[in-house]
């Protein structure tokens, strides 16, 4: 009798039964670390719009503050920064969409426009992320776990 080589039937089921445990251990924390790097994304992109309005209202003081799409524009060569076009935020955040969040800035009525708000939403609610984002002209970042449509700067401040 010949001794046969290879695994048998039962060994590869259980070896791919093992690594299905495996998986369905690492899958949840693998989302939780998407989810994560979505939010960290976020707060780091209110920053920036924090920054470029910053920026930008001492650029432009007659204007004040602006809305996403003036912080944004294609300032390359020969053409400069404008208060329509102010490049000081990509094209990827100024399309209000990135990193599984969107993203909403508006200025105050009137000239020179005296505040701003600017909030981060997921899109998709636990999926995406779960808090949203928002800041005013104190620059501080704060969230909140539900929907936001405006920021009042009476939320939970961020640590």
């Amino acid at each position: 009798m010949r001794k046969q080589k290879g695994f048998s039937l039962i060994e590869l089921l259980i070896v791919v039964a093992i690594i299905l445990i495996i998986a369905a251990i690492a899958i949840p924390n693998l989302l939780r670390a998407r989810i994560a790097a979505n939010e960290s994304s976020a707060v780091a992109s209110i920053r920036t719009i924090n920054t470029a309005q910053i920026s930008y209202n001492s650029a432009y003081p007659t204007v004040g503050f602006a809305g996403l799409s003036a912080l944004s524009g294609s300032c390359t060569g020969s053409t400069l920064p404008t208060s329509a076009a102010a490049c000081l935020i990509d094209s990827q955040l100024a399309s209000g969409s990135k990193s599984g969040y969107t993203f909403t800035s508006t200025a105050a009525s009137g000239t020179p426009a005296s505040s701003y708000v600017a909030f981060a939403n997921p899109q998709t609610q636990n999926t995406t992320g779960v808090r949203s984002f928002c800041s005013v002209a104190d620059a501080v970042v704060r969230y909140s776990t539900a929907s936001l449509s405006t920021c009042a700067g009476t939320e939970t401040p961020l640590q």
